[in-house]
């Protein structure tokens, strides 16, 4: 087994709290998932970076978050200005990059398609200085992104094996694949063609420790802390 690197380090959704998938560990009260607190906690711990989730509201605002609907309102039909006065605060895509572009690597999923080009105008305007990848599980949304812009660095998510096969065909930097699905020949094969591995949600150490060991360019997990804790950063 080869010497372990520090993979890029991503918290999902910034963080999440790991009572719901049985893991059991103490755990500092955290703050809710896909928010701007979420990602400063994620860059507090160590990590390089998060992962985020983008919906669009029906006034077709860049929203963040993972469910398409929130307290019973479903994001697509309802305008912006009608969910936050439901007290929900949720960010745009746009608050992201003015607050965390100089400073953080985002892995920016879409969610849903029909608003590609919004997505591309707000990355020109903001472009992050430190690394960004435009993910999603839809591979029309990668197509029509790099029919708008070629040089977007564009990422295909992955959960199950026949949904993998598609990889090599679209115009991608990184593969996202599950944890599950990734092994050294996989990773081989996506630095044979010149792209990048990251991999999700990956929760305890020695799976941490595993696929860092076999070349992964980057792991997505709930636990920030446990990342920043397993591949510590080193200074000059």
């Amino acid at each position: 087994m080869k010497a372990t690197s520090r993979p890029l380090l991503l918290g999902h959704r910034g963080v999440r709290p790991l009572w719901r998938f049985g893991v059991d560990r103490p755990q500092p009260k955290l703050p809710a998932e896909n928010t701007i607190a979420a990602f400063e906690y994620a860059l507090a711990c160590g990590c390089d970076g998060f992962e985020l989730d983008v919906r669009f509201t029906r006034d077709r605002r860049a929203v963040l978050c993972h469910d398409p609907q929130i307290d019973g309102k479903d994001i697509a039909t309802s305008d912006y200005s009608d969910i936050q006065r439901t007290g929900n605060e949720l960010a745009c895509l746009e608050d992201v990059l003015a607050r965390f572009g100089s400073t953080a690597y985002l892995d920016i999923e879409l969610k849903v398609s029909g608003d590609e080009e919004a997505s591309v105008a707000a990355l020109h305007a903001s472009p992050p200085k430190r690394g960004h990848v435009v993910s999603s599980f839809l591979p029309d949304i990668l197509l029509r992104i790099h029919e708008i812009d070629a040089h977007a660095p564009l990422g295909f998510i992955c959960e199950h094996r026949r949904e993998a096969e598609r990889w090599s065909e679209l115009p991608i930097a990184a593969f996202i694949p599950h944890h599950k699905l990734v092994s050294p020949g996989l990773i081989e094969e996506v630095h044979g063609r010149g792209l990048k591995l990251l991999t999700w949600t990956v929760n305890q150490k020695r799976a941490l420790l595993r696929l860092a060991s076999w070349g992964v360019d980057g792991l997505i997990s709930d636990d920030p802390g446990l990342l920043s804790r397993t591949f510590p950063c080193t200074q000059d």
